[in-house]
């Protein structure tokens, strides 16, 4: 079925393959979320990106790498970023850049996903996987198109280990999109390493993508805009994946076929980021929803009808369709629970009397492992202009902590010694976030407003907070304004982990054994006896109290009694 998708037979595969891929091919586990503002849709001319790390059981630390200079015949060892399989080693470049979390001290900014496409393009013999490829990138760049090539030239030399890959790419004043897939590993036939495409996203725009490739048709002539391999075309035609005119090759069609899983498990996600700031997006619905085969395709980004801020892609990457014909805040569906918990449990497929069914995938997921909001601001020194607001757990479930991109000490609380994927630590926010989500996850009616408070209590206070560091900072020489950051940021993190504490203690005195004790200001209250007051008992909310009732036909209705 792979080997069809050539232009004269692409309308017949847009109506059938759909289904088939559905029924045969699982999603790709690594299933992230990235949204991209570019500095004229935002409200202050920043560009704006984000990035859920979704990956099931992954513990990760903020990652830092030191600037650093070395001398020529130095070599790096190469290591899988997702599994830590040693995979080669190449030339050590001669200076590199400071880069905390997903940023760089030139601003650059750069997040992924994952979207498979062709297994035969896998290249099993590739030195460098989508991982390290993003953090040498940051080591080696001052720009996103510097750091475009670094990728490209770096794959085409060495080989491109991973599957296929969408990368966000940004700096202070450009936000691109790369997508990226190997030409599989027989190197006797062809010297052929690699293929990909990068589109600049235009500076009025947004985009998104979430573990489907987005990139269609495009101008390889625009030379300001486009950037792409040299063979993009002429590997598809020569594979007989494509026969088509150069000019109508559209790069998800042929090598990353939007079916039903690449519609509405990822593709969905990027819908309902652009229905938060576009009317008419409905007229995309058919696409998101991933039934209706001959749907109209979705455009790769969109003119917002109203200025963005960190703030609102913040609320973006919490949210579950509400509002949507895709919400999993539905008291109709049972599959959140007596308390309607927008999250459903994992795998996405799963199978009832032999029928095959599916999950909803919002952007809010529990398998997130990190997240962040990067701002990249061009008026400012750079030391500070980068504002990397991260997270180590669901981005609904964390305030976003600010981690300037000059940061060269990171918290204790983002990097623990000790801790790890299967070391719990009272010091790590991983484990103590993730402890507090999972109290709040099967009780999520009544517990989260509880954390709400707290996590938009601390958020504000960043916000509130920022103009007056800063605005101190600026006065600052380049020395002093790093470390005063520095410092800001790490005392900010520490407290946050110290608050989110609080939160838990506080989560299970509250909410014991499902009843709710009653609190004012945060303290719980007394008898005039000393005892704790009276507890109240919430039970069922009357939308599944309803459910048990009709589900157990009636049975557990009081009979009347004789008075």
């Amino acid at each position: 079925m792979k080997k069809i998708m050539n232009g004269k037979v692409i309308g017949w595969v847009r109506k059938v393959l759909p289904f088939y891929l559905f029924t045969f091919l699982p999603l790709h586990a690594n299933a992230c979320t990235n949204f991209i503002v570019a500095k004229g849709a935002s409200k202050n001319g920043s560009v704006i990106c984000s990035y859920n790390a979704d990956s099931y059981g992954a513990f990760m630390n903020l990652a830092h790498y030191p600037a650093a200079k070395h001398q020529k015949g130095d070599m790096r060892k190469i290591y899988e970023w997702d599994t830590n399989k040693y995979l080669g080693e190449i030339p050590e470049a001669l200076e590199t850049y400071n880069v905390v979390g997903n940023i760089n001290e030139w601003q650059v900014t750069i997040g992924e996903t994952t979207y498979g496409g062709r297994e035969e393009m896998v290249d099993s013999t590739g030195v460098i996987d989508y991982g390290s490829l993003i953090y040498i990138a940051l080591q080696r760049s001052k720009t996103a198109r510097e750091a475009i090539k670094t990728m490209t030239s770096l794959v085409e030399t060495y080989g491109y280990y991973s599957e296929g890959e969408t990368f966000t790419i940004c700096d202070p004043n450009e936000a691109w999109i790369l997508e990226m897939q190997g030409c599989g590993p027989d190197r006797q036939q062809s010297k052929e390493r690699v293929v990909w495409v990068a589109l600049r996203v235009p500076d009025d725009a947004i985009c998104g993508h979430a573990n489907q490739s987005r990139i269609g048709r495009f101008n390889p002539k625009d030379k300001d805009n486009v950037m792409c391999s040299k063979n993009v075309v002429k590997y598809a035609k020569k594979m007989g994946w494509y026969d088509g005119k150069d000019e109508d090759f559209s790069w998800k069609m042929v090598y990353a076929f939007p079916d039903f899983s690449g519609r509405r498990i990822c593709d969905a996600r990027v819908w309902s980021f652009f229905n938060h700031h576009v009317k008419g997006m409905d007229r995309y619905l058919p696409w998101a929803l991933g039934i209706d085969a001959n749907a109209e395709d979705m455009p790769l980004w969109v003119v917002p009808d109203h200025k963005l801020g960190v703030a609102d892609i913040m609320n973006d990457m919490r949210d579950h369709f509400e509002g949507t014909p895709l919400s999993v805040v539905d008291t109709t569906d049972i599959g959140g629970g007596i308390w309607q918990m927008p999250y459903r449990p994992t795998p996405l497929y799963f199978t009832v009397d032999g029928k095959k069914c599916f999950n909803e995938r919002p952007t809010s997921t529990q398998q997130t492992a990190w997240s962040f909001v990067s701002e990249m601001r061009s008026w400012l020194p750079r030391e500070m202009g980068g504002c990397f607001w991260f997270g180590n757990d669901d981005g609904n479930m964390v305030a976003y902590t600010p981690v300037y991109c000059s940061m060269t000490r990171r918290p204790e609380c983002y990097n623990t010694p000790g801790a790890d994927d299967v070391t719990f630590s009272l010091k790590n926010a991983y484990w103590v976030e993730n402890w507090v989500s999972n109290m709040v996850y099967p009780r999520y009616s009544v517990l989260f407003p509880s954390l709400k408070e707290v996590r938009d209590s601390l958020q504000q206070a960043y916000f509130a907070q920022q103009p007056k560091i800063e605005a101190k900072a600026k006065d600052m020489q380049p020395a002093d304004m790093q470390r005063y950051l520095n410092d800001y940021s790490i005392e900010q993190a520490q407290r946050m982990l110290e608050r989110w504490k609080q939160l838990a203690f506080y989560l299970v005195v509250k909410y014991n054994d499902m009843a709710v004790k009653p609190d004012k200001d945060g303290r719980f209250l007394r008898t005039k006896h000393g005892l704790g007051e009276r507890v109240s008992r919430p039970g069922f909310p009357s939308s599944y109290a309803r459910k048990v009732l009709e589900n157990s036909n009636n049975k557990f209705i009081v009979p009347n009694e004789k008075k």
